[in-house]
């Protein structure tokens, strides 16, 4: 026979739920975006901001067609920034920045583009690396979560940011600040903190952390850490990261700077340094019993 509960816990349920007070969500008439191993906004973006990869060529010399998708998107955004609005947000001017702000995204993210086909020995052409490199599309969506970061819909541009982890392995926080021609190689593990700043040119690679080092607790409340301070690195223009490597704190990294793999950086590193582990561990050998 199915299975058919007949416990009480379901009462007990319902009164805990009724019994939820702020700051946990109490409004019961929000609704969310749908949240899983798809999401509507994703295929969206890239068709809009790469038709002919995207199999999305009806886009190229149709402007309404491309207005609806507009719409689509846009409908897309509305319910998720509505979700997290409160009296002081208007969605739809949220919405609007950031379609108004897609032409500009996308000549930012065609030079993150470059500079991955440049940047790896191993790419074949820019189709390969729009459609298939996960750091390329970690960053497509940074830049559209950054944005909705900026313009107040902070929980909404996190949910993407959860989205891109979880489909890349590379966790890029909305509120980090990126510069042009971003290159994440392969990315598994990589975390780019809340603060951070990364020029332009720079290169990271796999397990790569742009940390904080130390926290802040609130004050008046033991269990609380504090919000909205730095604590996260400042990174420049034409730094290389090796894999594996940890930065953390606010630290100032200056420009031209190479991090060996498997670093560990708290402190602040001038223009034009090469910083590596001096002393590596020495590989012993024996012959097999």
């Amino acid at each position: 026979m199915p299975y058919e509960y007949t416990g009480d816990t379901h009462g007990d349920l319902v009164a805990s739920y009724r019994a939820d007070e702020p700051p946990f969500p109490t409004d019961p008439a929000r609704s969310h975006p749908r949240r899983g191993s798809l999401r509507d906004e994703p295929p969206l973006l890239k068709q809009l901001l790469f038709p002919r990869c995207w199999n999305a060529t009806t886009l190229l010399d149709d402007p309404e067609e491309t207005r609806a998708r507009l719409t689509d998107l846009g409908r897309c955004l509305s319910t998720g920034v509505e979700a997290y609005a409160d009296d002081t947000t208007d969605p739809t001017a949220v919405v609007d920045r950031v379609l108004d702000r897609l032409p500009a995204i996308r000549t930012r993210i065609k030079k993150d583009a470059t500079a991955a086909y440049k940047g790896d020995p191993a790419a074949k052409s820019y189709c390969e690396v729009i459609r298939s490199y996960p750091g390329f599309q970690a960053v497509v969506t940074h830049r559209v979560a950054h944005v909705l970061y900026g313009a107040g819909s902070a929980e909404y541009a996190r949910e993407l940011a959860e989205y891109a982890k979880s489909e890349t392995g590379i966790d890029i926080h909305p509120g980090a600040t990126i510069g042009d021609h971003f290159f994440v190689d392969h990315g598994t593990g990589v975390v780019v903190g809340e603060t951070a700043t990364v020029g332009d040119w720079a290169r990271i690679y796999q397990n790569v952390t742009l940390g904080a080092l130390h926290f802040e607790e609130a004050e008046g409340d033991d269990h609380m850490l504090a919000k909205g301070y730095k604590r996260h690195p400042d990174v420049g223009d034409h730094v290389v990261i090796g894999a594996g490597s940890n930065v953390l704190g606010p630290v100032e990294i200056g420009d031209h700077v190479s991090i060996g793999a498997n670093s560990w950086v708290t402190e602040d590193i001038p223009d034009h340094t090469s910083v590596f582990i001096s002393e590596h561990p020495e590989l012993e050998r024996k012959p097999n019993d």
